[in-house]
């Protein structure tokens, strides 16, 4: 699904208006978005995503300003269509990894399919934590298992926040290759925002803020 912005600005409580350079992403891309702390890389994921909304400018996603649409309307969009990893992976931590993905296909609306968590767990080699509470992981294993659960209703576009600063670099490389292999697997466009130098290498499309 390709991703445009247009002329897109923000204002947390009546602070500084935050510009943002327009962007043009194509189906099947993948864009990296670096800067440091406090250069809105963060807002700008939210905007993407519909957990922000601008105060002017489009967002659009495939044909759709999701601008345009009311809060239900987005988080249907955004559960169809959207696959996020935060920065902190926000598990519910009385729920098994199992339990966690279920709850993501219920709420997006999906019917439970435990062959497709099963596979997806399979695809990103942590099928043997099915049953383990994320407590249980290692932070590589639960950025793992973040890739999984964005992935589990297979969206056209996926959006990782500082998906690789807290990994040391064998495990960043891991987790960077995870991501573009999972993207490309679905056919998603992949949007990474960081400030991660050690990514810049990997994206021929680099926007810096």
């Amino acid at each position: 699904m390709a991703v445009a912005t247009k002329n897109l600005s923000f204002q947390y409580n009546h602070g500084p208006t935050i510009k943002f350079p327009d962007l043009q992403l194509p189906n099947n891309e993948k864009q990296l978005i670096l800067g440091q702390s406090g250069k809105g890389k963060t807002t700008f994921l939210h905007l993407l995503a519909g957990i922000l909304s601008p105060i002017a400018g489009s967002v659009i996603l495939g044909n759709t300003d999701i601008t345009r649409l009311n809060s239900r309307a987005i988080d249907r969009f955004r559960g169809t269509n959207i696959g996020l990893i935060f920065q902190r992976s926000y598990f519910v931590k009385s729920l098994s990894v199992k339990d966690n993905l279920l709850l993501a296909q219920k709420l997006a609306g999906k019917s439970e399919d435990m062959g497709r968590i099963r596979a997806v767990l399979q695809q990103v080699d942590v099928l043997d934590k099915l049953n383990k509470l994320p407590t249980q992981l290692s932070i590589g294993e639960q950025q793992r298992v973040s890739i999984a659960r964005a992935v589990i209703n297979e969206p056209t576009v996926i959006l990782a926040d500082e998906p690789t600063s807290a990994l040391d670099d064998f495990n960043a490389e891991r987790v960077a290759e995870l991501l573009e292999n999972t993207a490309h697997l679905y056919g998603a466009n992949l949007i990474v925002v960081t400030h991660d130098q050690r990514l810049k290498k990997r994206f021929k499309n680099v926007l810096e803020l």
